[in-house]
């Protein structure tokens, strides 16, 4: 199996529009399934910068003097552009969410599938755990982290269950979690599950702040008609990126001046937003939840 499918490869790669001798940006460098098809659309003066704070995706680093790999966190873009001496960029893509490799390592802990750790860390050189997480939230703040990030409808009473049943034995491995969440699942047990690690791990990685922090950084950096791409998996997400394409952040609050012009960052390239072919999912079906969005910057 291959480290990640790159999801709407075609697609994507068509609304970046990639200018031969531009200064382009994988986000989210991964497998390089996307960084590959970005090289292959660049002259030789081209150049990409491949982003990713997952010390595995290191394995996969491309030989091309175009490429520049960059071990750190999205959030920081502008900071490590201007480490490689780039003040502008002609295009980003980013393909959000957890890549197949990284659900497929056990250890990790991403997946209800295997019995580990709770980690759930994309980038284990620091930071909070899922079991950091589980064991010292109150109820209130768990019960909103359940209720926002995963669209749990039972969030107040798995919270409730979590601050009970840790004080008698904190939350460690996996199993101890699918213990409590299994019991309190009703229907559609696999969805359950997969809201319940889906908040959790978003809690952990701080995925909307993080989100918020490249849309804005992409904006600085994109050169007039420079093009923005991004893959979403949930609706959270989604619907970030929908707003801030529209007005410029992410809560969809339409901005204007004194004059009454309403202020329009992008010039919106996916009225809806785009998803896979029945081909491609066919093909991968861990694409299903892919949405897409592009836009240009405006001047």
């Amino acid at each position: 199996m291959s480290y990640h499918d790159p999801v709407l490869l075609k697609e994507s790669i068509e609304y970046l529009a990639v200018k031969r001798d531009g200064i382009y940006v994988d986000a989210t460098f991964g497998g390089g399934g996307h960084s590959k098809a970005i090289l292959a659309q660049l002259g030789p003066k081209g150049r990409l910068l491949g982003f990713d704070q997952d010390e595995d995706a290191s394995a996969n680093l491309l030989d091309d003097p175009r490429f520049t790999f960059v071990a750190g966190n999205f959030r920081h873009l502008q900071r490590y552009l201007r480490l490689h001496g780039v003040e502008k960029i002609d295009g980003l893509l980013a393909d959000l969410g957890v890549s197949s490799h990284q659900f497929d390592t056990a250890e990790r802990g991403f997946s209800y599938r295997f019995e580990s750790e709770l980690d759930m860390r994309m980038d284990r050189g620091g930071g909070k755990t899922a079991a950091d997480i589980l064991n010292t939230y109150d109820a209130n703040s768990l019960q909103q982290i359940f209720s926002e990030y995963g669209e749990v409808r039972n969030a107040r009473t798995l919270a409730q269950r979590i601050a009970e049943v840790r004080g008698k034995k904190p939350f460690k491995t996996v199993g101890d979690l699918l213990a409590l969440a299994e019991a309190l699942a009703k229907g559609q047990k696999m969805r359950y599950l997969s809201q319940v690690f889906q908040a959790l791990r978003m809690e952990v990685n701080e995925e909307a702040e993080v989100l918020e922090a490249l849309l804005q950084g992409a904006q600085e950096a994109l050169n007039p008609e420079g093009r923005l791409v991004v893959i979403s998996y949930h609706s959270i997400e989604d619907r970030m990126v929908k707003n801030f394409l529209k007005t410029g952040n992410i809560q969809g609050e339409v901005q204007s001046d004194f004059y009454g012009n309403i202020y329009r960052p992008f010039e919106i390239l996916t009225k809806k937003a785009e998803a896979p072919s029945q081909e491609e999912l066919n093909r991968n079906p861990r694409a299903r939840s892919a949405k897409m969005r592009a836009g240009i910057r405006l001047k």
